[in-house]
């Protein structure tokens, strides 16, 4: 079953604590409704490095600014192309609806997600 979409539109205060996973474009438009900083992971079935990211993003979820989602790119191909998917895992960090960074470069720390998910954050006006 996929994780609702909490309502609010704070950076982090009320974000979810668990990813949140899109399984369709409207629930990514009701993501970005509701949360103003957002890290979205393009994964694939089948990818051990997007398996072995799932308890980093479950920390940065518990720890950083912002919500966390993550997004098969093989089942929401919309997505993937809108974001111009080459490799996954693919992170990319949204504030106020539009990419403010990318992280596609194999595994990422939970520490360097929650850097930059904080540097983020203290740039909301």
């Amino acid at each position: 079953m996929t994780d609702t979409v909490h309502e609010t539109t704070d950076g982090g205060g009320n974000a979810p604590e668990t990813p949140i996973k899109l399984e369709a474009t409207s629930e990514y438009d009701d993501l970005l409704e509701s949360h103003n900083l957002v890290l979205l992971e393009f994964v694939t079935s089948g990818c051990g490095i997007c398996a072995s990211m799932e308890p980093v993003l479950g920390v940065v979820a518990r720890s950083a600014p912002g919500a966390v989602a993550t997004v098969n790119a093989g089942l929401v191909p919309d997505l993937a192309d809108k974001f111009t998917v080459r490799r996954v895992p693919t992170l990319v960090v949204l504030q106020d609806g539009e990419e403010v960074n990318r992280l596609d470069h194999g595994f990422q720390s939970a520490d360097t997600l929650v850097d930059v998910l904080e540097t983020h954050a203290g740039t909301e006006e």
